[in-house]
C-alpha cells in the first residue's frame, strides 16, 4: 500500500509539473546584440535559389562603426583580430580549396586577421568555437596570407563580408570603415 501511495504521489506531481506554465518574466531573454550575427555563402545565390550547393560559408558578427575610427584605433594595427565581433568568425569550406598556394581540406575553420595600414595578414586556423581572439593559438594556423588594403570610396558602417566569382574560384571581400581587403580562394 505504501508503494501505491508513493507512485500515486509521483504521478500527481509529474502531472501538475507538466501542466505548469512558464512565467515569461522569469526567463532570461537576452537583449538584441549590437553586433548581430550574419552568414554569407558562396555562391551568393545559394540562400535564395536552394538549388545550388554551397562551396563556402562565413559565419560572423557585424560590429558597427558608430562614428569611431576603426582600424588603428578600435582594432589595433599589428594585433590579432577575430575578423568581426563576439565569437571568432568561422569559415566552412564544403570542398577542398587553395589559399595562398596551400591546399586546405574541406571543413570548418576560424578566420582571424592582423590588420595593418597597408596590408593585412589573413589567418585560417583549425581552432573553432572560441570567444574573440583571446584564446587564439598560432600553432593551430592552417595558412596565413598577406593581402593589400584598399581604401573604400565611402565608409562602411557594419563590418561586411561578401564573395565575387573569379575564373579559379572566388574572392572573399571584407570591408569596414574605410578599409577593404580581398582574399583569393581557388577551388580544387
Amino acid at each position: 500500500m505504501k508503494n501505491l501511495i508513493i507512485a500515486a504521489s509521483l504521478l500527481l506531481g509529474v502531472s501538475a509539473f507538466s501542466q505548469a506554465k512558464l512565467d515569461p518574466t522569469k526567463l532570461n531573454y537576452f537583449s538584441v546584440d549590437v553586433s548581430p550575427m550574419d552568414a554569407v555563402y558562396y555562391p551568393l545565390q545559394v540562400t535564395s535559389s536552394k538549388t545550388e550547393t554551397p562551396k563556402i560559408k562565413v559565419l560572423y558578427s557585424r560590429p558597427q562603426k558608430k562614428n569611431r575610427v576603426v582600424f588603428g584605433n578600435l582594432v589595433k594595427y599589428g594585433e590579432i583580430w577575430r575578423f568581426g565581433a563576439n565569437e571568432n568568425t568561422e569559415i566552412k569550406f564544403y570542398t577542398p580549396v587553395i589559399l595562398g598556394g596551400k591546399e586546405i581540406p574541406a571543413g570548418t575553420y576560424s578566420l582571424f586577421a592582423i590588420p595593418n595600414e597597408k596590408e593585412w595578414t589573413v589567418i585560417i586556423n583549425s581552432d573553432t568555437d572560441k570567444w574573440g581572439a583571446y584564446a587564439y593559438d598560432k600553432s593551430k594556423d592552417v595558412v596565413r596570407i598577406t593581402v593589400p588594403v584598399e581604401k573604400t570610396a565611402a565608409p562602411i558602417e557594419y563590418f561586411s563580408v561578401t564573395f565575387v566569382q573569379t575564373k579559379a574560384g572566388a574572392d572573399l571581400y571584407a570591408g569596414w570603415d574605410d578599409a577593404q581587403i580581398k582574399v583569393p580562394i581557388e577551388f580544387k
